[in-house]
């Protein structure tokens, strides 16, 4: 079975998508299978990854509302080892059509019930908020990494999400751990990007990823170009702080490599 893993964080801006993308890259870089499942309606993991969004025919929507089934939707990228379930605008209605179905919170974890045997590693990028869609990501998952942004006001919110977490641990998904919280947007010149670091390793100790994204103008850029940053330029830093995350990930859960 594959890992599950649920990128969430209801703070807008904090690196989610681009580490759903460059994380999953890394990983189908280091030869593992993955697929991202892009939950979020703005679909920016998957027009990041460089599939139009307009030409979609299905999409993660018509799996979780009309029970499509998930071989179908699944598209191969550009990049080796690495697929994505796609979103688009549609995902916007997901919710409210959701909201009567019998336990409409496990409803992802049946579909990626399917696939996930198919892959190493589940990536999920959930959206900024912590609605019905981060709920199913959440239940699915067998764990979540949370970005954190080393900027001010990067702890705001944080007890809500890790209420949330703690709700749906009592009461949908017991198994559901923290993989770690990640720093993301760092920039060891600033003052306040030091603090928050700080700040963050004395709150989570242990919980926190040794690995730093730093900020870096190549991972900006690589989306308008759908191509996570390893394709746009594999020599940057954000490309290198990726992998490295990778690295500590597989390290984890597979410390002989297999």
């Amino acid at each position: 079975m594959g890992r599950i893993i649920a990128i969430a964080n209801q703070k807008g801006g904090v690196g989610k998508t681009t580490t759903a993308i460059n994380l999953a890259a890394s990983l189908a870089a280091l030869e593992k299978k993955v697929i991202i499942i892009d939950a979020d309606p703005q679909a920016n993991a998957t027009s990041g990854i460089g599939i139009d969004t307009r030409q979609l025919k299905s999409t993660v929507y018509d799996c979780l509302v009309d029970g499509k089934e998930p071989y179908d939707t699944v598209m191969v990228t550009t990049i080796e080892n690495l697929s994505v379930m796609p979103s688009n605008i549609d995902l916007v209605g997901a919710e409210i059509e959701m909201l009567d179905r019998p336990e409409r919170e496990k409803i992802l974890k049946g579909i990626l019930s399917k696939i996930s045997a198919n892959y190493d590693y589940v990536i999920i990028d959930c959206s900024p908020s912590l609605g019905l869609l981060t709920v199913n990501a959440l239940t699915a998952a067998n764990s979540v990494i949370i970005p954190v942004q080393c900027e001010y006001f990067a702890l705001e919110g944080l007890g809500k999400l890790l209420n949330t977490i703690k709700i749906i641990q009592g009461n949908l998904n017991p198994d559901l751990e923290i993989e770690g919280f990640l720093l993301t947007m760092y920039d060891s010149r600033l003052r306040l990007s030091n603090q928050v670091a700080e700040e963050v390793n004395k709150h989570f100790q242990q919980m926190v990823f040794k690995t730093i994204i730093q900020r870096n103008v190549k991972l900006s850029e690589a989306p308008s170009f759908g191509q996570p940053a390893i394709l746009y330029d594999a020599d940057s830093r954000g490309t290198v702080n990726y992998l490295n995350l990778a690295r500590e990930l597989i390290e984890k859960h597979d410390p002989d490599g297999k």
